[in-house]
């Protein structure tokens, strides 16, 4: 697996993963300090927007001059707009709409940066389950590592210092996924609207894929848009030691992926992902700290598994033509959820006690499970040998993609 384009693409994601793992703890201490809490939400609603605005075009796009140079564009902008931010921090108070601008157009790029990641993989890994397996264990280790390095950098240096870090890091993973040498179908001409309607079409001829979706819609609503907000909440200071076994259990997930194989993948995600009961049950029984690390350790890692499976089917099981565009329209639909969840979790305390909340989100979790494993095409979803080509094909750098 641990071929130079993969090796580069690894390091890529990696180093991009973690500034996406600093950028809300930097906005929320730099920014918060200035401009308040009202600030920091304005500032990463408008992130996330901008990016979900995005994300159906920026499928279109890959397909049509191929993930690696859309990402590395969309590197090349985050570069610029954390540069700026840092430098606009030099004068102690940068200008509100300036943050705005920086933060719609960094959203923009994440938005054309995300349907790539799923592309990218079958185009430098002839395994792409192990290549999922190991790429998530890499973002468990960011989503720990950012948030604490970005609180530390704060402190010590100031939001200067820490943006530019951010920024450097964009820039790391742009010089990888340049030297990344892949090749990549070459389309067919046409429009945008065509391309969009054959994005559609594709997504919707995949019950499997739709179904999961809807679902997954459902999951964003109910489970994992309110728990951050809800739970740091409940938890209060030991919330950082919570993240940190679920964390852990994301990396063992990955590991367990790695090696195992099911004939059926979707059918064994969701078997699997009942364990991430675990995580929103132990905020709601309010366990001691052992026990609700030992819940979120099992959530992470019933939720990594469930992840790789997921990933890797959508890899094997579509055409290369049109892969980021299918992934632009299954990712648009789940953060859709999410963003939802999110944004409904404040108003959601006027009505009903965080805890008991908590409960209602494990209910749902059961209720996702069953409904994934009672729907027969998630159900029946076999596995499909990766490549039928020998595994990824290598080209001078360039000049493919």
């Amino acid at each position: 697996m641990w071929t130079r384009s993969f090796a580069l693409y690894f390091g890529a994601r990696t180093i991009s993963l973690l500034g996406d793992a600093m950028m809300p703890v930097a906005s929320a201490l730099a920014i918060g300090k200035v401009y308040g809490i009202a600030g920091v939400g304005f500032v990463l609603a408008l992130w996330t927007a901008s990016a979900v605005l995005v994300m159906l075009f920026g499928g279109v796009v890959a397909d049509r001059i191929g993930p690696r140079r859309l990402m590395i564009g969309a590197d090349v902008v985050r570069i610029v707009t954390q540069g700026v931010v840092a430098v606009a921090f030099l004068d102690g108070t940068p200008p509100f709409v300036l943050l705005l601008a920086m933060a719609f157009l960094s959203g923009m790029a994440a938005g054309v940066f995300e349907p790539c990641v799923n592309g990218m993989v079958p185009l430098v890994a002839e395994d792409p389950q192990r290549a999922n397996a190991t790429l998530k264990i890499a973002e468990a280790v960011t989503q720990l590592a950012g948030p604490a390095l970005a609180g530390v950098l704060i402190v010590a240096t100031g939001p200067v210092f820490v943006y530019t870090v951010d920024a450097a890091t964009f820039l790391v993973s742009a010089v990888c996924l340049l030297l990344v040498r892949v090749a990549v179908p070459r389309p067919e001409p046409s429009d945008v609207l065509s391309d969009l309607r054959r994005g559609w079409e594709e997504f919707r001829a995949r019950s499997w894929m739709w179904s999961v979706i809807l679902v997954w819609v459902f999951w964003g609503v109910l489970v994992v848009g309110p728990y951050v907000p809800l739970s740091s909440q409940v938890i209060g200071a030991d919330y950082g030691w919570v993240m940190a076994a679920l964390g852990l259990g994301t990396v063992l997930g990955g590991l367990v992926a790695i090696r195992l194989r099911p004939r059926r993948p979707l059918a064994a995600g969701a078997v699997a992902l009942i364990g991430y009961v675990a995580v929103p049950l132990s905020v709601a029984l309010g366990l001691p700290l052992p026990l609700l690390m030992a819940g979120h350790l099992i959530g992470g890692c019933a939720m990594a598994f469930w992840s790789v499976m997921w990933s890797t089917s959508v890899q094997t099981q579509v055409a290369p033509d049109v892969m980021n565009r299918v992934n632009a329209y299954q990712v648009a639909g789940s953060v859709a959820g999410m963003a939802v969840g999110q944004a409904l979790a404040g108003p959601v305390t006027m009505l009903v006690e965080p805890r008991a909340f908590m409960v209602v989100s494990a209910l749902v979790t059961v209720g996702v499970v069953t409904a994934l494993l009672v729907i027969a095409p998630v159900r029946r979803l076999g596995r499909k040998p990766p490549r039928s080509d020998g595994g990824p094909v290598t080209v001078a750098a360039g000049s493919a993609v």
